[in-house]
């Protein structure tokens, strides 16, 4: 057989391999071309397949079968062996190939391997961290162009994105304006002509010809009253091959300065069709099954490459589990590692002493409260380390339950620790413990720690502070209380972790607003003591989907109810207009002995963002709005005394109105302040503005919200509506997710979450099959032992060395 008729053949089934297997290399499926060509070619043993059996093959099979004529291509061996012959050549290599230049390159080989990449493109590829030929692989399309809509020159719509295929009557050089070079063509097919426009790419007149048949996709119209494509993507219509740029959904990649989108596309198609073969699936053929993905090598360039969106969605479900099946096989991996490697204090609480703390307290606990206090003390009764997240709404009484844990764990002869991310916030849970615990027995306070005393108790519990703000001899003084075990309850800032501190009865470790901290700071403070139980807490609302995803190695608890009594805000979004009537609502709260807060975005103004800043507002309030009326200050940049200076002002009433920038988001009890202005609303995402809105609403009194933005967008308008609209946490934390990414949904890029390209976090679905499935593989192989799970394992190690290393 002449080698031009194999390497026709091979061409074919390289072509088929590189599409994946999906029976699309030929137009008319793989049978029916190897039938008519067999049978051209006078070969009628080479194969049965005439008869649709490459069709029915599962996709594994496909692939065998394939890479088993190929492997008879590549040998030049006669091609007589039949379906079920003796004959079973070996499979490709799929670690490396071999580029036909004497060299053999793998994945891991530097993007300037490839002969289209030179030093200079490969330095602007780095800036969107692509390194190697499998950073290429992985460099997905942000979204499609839809050009598969093939229409007639007479079918045209105008500002529709259509594609014709034509052929080029005439193509020119010209001078558009007097200065602007262009290319313009005239095209037609068998339905009329149409002018084409190539705006500033005048050397399109000599790389196109007139005679060529070319696809052009894009949008058409209107100059002189005559349709006009301007500036189509274009293809020449070649024998062999397949379109790229045109004719079919096209993929639009992250743009980089000195990379046109056309060289951008040529370059990873080329690399599709060359490597992605050698991509290695880490899932067993078993898994793929019971989940329904396909294979990796077919995800890839289906990604890439669709050939239509039935296609594109079964490879973006493909590489969004992939994504969240490995957060949660990594999450997952290091608990059973903690847990394997810790045992913890069996605490084995003395529920008639929890349930006379408990009858001590100022209100009953809601169900939700009793529900996550015994899921957490249950936790505690065991010896593997709890791994618990609280989280509730604003006000649903997380402390309540926090303490009640803490002193069961001191009752039980060991100490507890409650770490959160600011003073403020520190000074506040100091304060509120105190006042709970002088409902329950009697407090002698010594200001940064108190002693307190109750029948339940033998001893008397001593509850101490420690933040950077306290005097060095404070310091030493509390330090010297926890290390020799008389200071039972400490609550601190990330000073807690710091090197010098011991508690060496540590058996309760609480983090608050735990997405304030890194990975790091939770796991020293787990390292401190008795490897102590770790429960961590939320008063962000959070989707389950966020928290199942950031936090997968944590049991959930819930606070979804608040407390009776509880008031609703009133929320409104007012115009700026209506300033000085809003200005004058908050005097005559504030006269009838209310106080009230104005949150600012900024501490002081900027020349590049349009927004008020505190300094600035508080200034212009003092003197201005309300000269007769005490203001305060608080920002960031304070010292730790002059914050709590100011609070303790507030709290006391000496201060009518707080004007303050985002710090108060959280830490701030004053059950007297009724009114909220949030300046620059339109910069918060929805979560912080309820927490902001969660300053008020504690006391008595009716209380109001009230969002204000100079320049708000369109998008920006309808969140502030949802504002209006929900008062229920977890109902705007879901509308928040819709709004803005994982990464800024908290207000801050310490989400902890890797970057997710394809999941989205609305993937509830793909979310809890990912965690099924990584529940099932650590129940049955936790090491990852097995040998069907060597390739799983390795992508676990690359997986787990960018999480510790690159995500805080």
């Amino acid at each position: 057989m002449p080698s031009s008729d194999l390497n026709t053949l091979k061409k074919i089934l390289e072509l088929e391999a590189r599409k994946g297997y999906t029976d699309t290399a030929v137009i008319g499926g793989l049978d029916k071309f190897i039938a008519i060509w067999a049978s051209k070619k006078k070969i009628a043993r080479l194969v049965r397949l005439s008869k649709g059996e490459y069709t029915k093959k599962s996709l594994p099979k496909k692939k065998k079968w394939i890479n088993d004529v190929l492997d008879l291509l590549n040998t030049n061996a006669r091609i007589t062996f039949e379906k079920g012959g003796s004959r079973k050549p070996s499979e490709l290599n799929s670690q490396s190939i071999n580029a036909g230049d004497n060299k053999t390159y793998d994945l891991g080989s530097l993007i300037t391997e490839l002969p289209r990449v030179s030093t200079r493109m490969s330095n602007k590829l780095k800036k969107l961290g692509i390194y190697t030929i499998k950073d290429l692989l992985y460099l997905l399309p942000r979204r499609h162009n839809d050009y598969s809509n093939l229409c007639k020159i007479a079918e045209l719509r105008i500002d529709m994105e259509q594609t014709v295929m034509v052929n080029i009557w005439d193509i020119r050089e010209v001078l558009l304006g007097g200065r602007h070079k262009a290319a313009e063509a005239i095209v037609g097919d068998d339905s009329g002509n149409i002018r084409v426009v190539w705006f500033n790419q005048p050397y399109l007149a000599r790389s196109l010809k007139t005679g060529d048949r070319i696809v052009l996709s894009g949008k058409v119209g209107k100059f002189n009253n005559a349709l006009v494509f301007e500036s189509p993507e274009h293809e020449i219509l070649r024998q062999e091959g397949e379109l790229i740029h045109t004719g079919r959904m096209v993929p639009v990649y992250p743009s980089t300065e000195g990379i046109v989108p056309r060289t951008f596309r040529t370059l990873i198609k080329e690399t599709l069709d060359k490597y992605a073969q050698l991509l290695e699936d880490p899932y067993t053929e078993k898994l793929r099954q019971s989940v329904g993905l396909i294979d990796l090598t077919t995800a890839i360039t289906q990604y890439h490459y669709p050939n239509n969106e039935d296609e594109k969605e079964s490879a973006r479900y493909r590489l969004a589990f992939d994504e969240l099946f490995m957060i949660q096989l990594y999450v997952l991996t290091k608990r059973h590692e903690w847990g394997n490697a810790n045992s913890s204090v069996s605490l084995q609480t003395d529920h008639n002493v929890t349930r006379a703390l408990i009858k001590y307290l100022p209100f009953d606990l809601t169900k939700a409260q009793s529900r996550s206090l015994g899921e957490i003390l249950s936790d505690m009764n065991c010896e593997k380390p709890m791994s618990r997240l609280l989280q509730g709404d604003v006000g649903s009484g997380k402390t309540a339950v926090a303490l009640i844990a803490l002193l069961s764990t001191v009752h039980s002869g060991y100490q507890g620790a409650l770490m959160a991310p600011t003073e403020i916030l520190v000074q506040q849970h100091f304060h509120s413990i105190s006042t709970i615990l002088e409902r329950i027995g009697e407090v002698e306070p010594h200001g940064h720690w108190l002693k307190f005393h109750t029948p339940e108790f033998e001893d008397p519990i001593l509850v101490g502070m420690l933040t950077s703000g306290l005097k060095n001899s404070q310091k030493k003084e509390i330090n010297l209380m926890m290390a020799d075990g008389h200071l039972n309850i400490v609550i601190g800032t990330h000073a807690l972790v710091q090197n010098y501190v011991d508690l060496p009865l540590l058996a309760l470790a609480i983090v608050d607003e735990q997405h304030r901290f890194g990975v790091m700071q939770r796991t020293s403070l787990r390292n401190k003591g008795k490897s102590p139980h770790l429960l961590v807490m939320s008063a962000t609302p959070i989707p389950r989907s966020l928290a199942l995803t950031l936090y997968g190695d944590l049991d959930l608890s819930v606070l979804d109810e608040l407390p009776p009594g509880r008031q609703q805000v009133i929320t409104k979004h007012i115009d700026p207009s209506r300033r000085n009537a809003t200005y004058d609502f908050i005097r005559k709260q504030v006269l009838e002995g209310r106080q009230a807060f104005v949150v600012c975005p900024l501490i002081e103004e900027s020349e590049a963002l349009q927004t008020r800043a505190a300094t600035t507002e508080f200034e212009k309030l003092s003197e201005e709005i309300f000269p007769e009326l005490a203001l305060g200050l608080l920002h960031g940049r304070m010292s730790s005394r002059d914050k709590i200076r100011i609070m303790d002002d507030f709290k006391m009433g000496i201060i009518d109105i707080l004007v303050s920038t985002p710090v108060v988001e959280v830490g701030i009890d004053n059950p007297n302040a009724t009114v909220i202005l949030i300046e620059g609303s339109d910069r918060f995402g929805l979560a912080q503005l309820h927490q902001f809105r969660g300053r008020v609403g504690r006391g008595e009194h009716s209380s109001y919200c009230i969002l204000m933005s100079d320049y708000p967008s369109s998008e920006a308008r309808e969140r502030l509506t949802i504002m209006e609209k929900f008062s229920d946490g977890f109902a705007l934390a879901e509308e928040d997710l819709r709004f803005r990414g994982p990464g800024d949904f908290f207000g801050t890029r310490q989400s902890g979450l890797p970057d997710l390209r394809i999941a989205k976090l609305s993937d509830q679905d793909i979310l809890a099959l990912a965690r099924q499935e990584a529940i099932s593989l650590i129940e049955h192989d936790p090491g990852l032992t097995n040998p069907e799970n060597k390739q799983l394992a390795k992508s676990l190690l690359r997986f787990s060395d960018f999480s510790e290393g690159g995500v805080s």
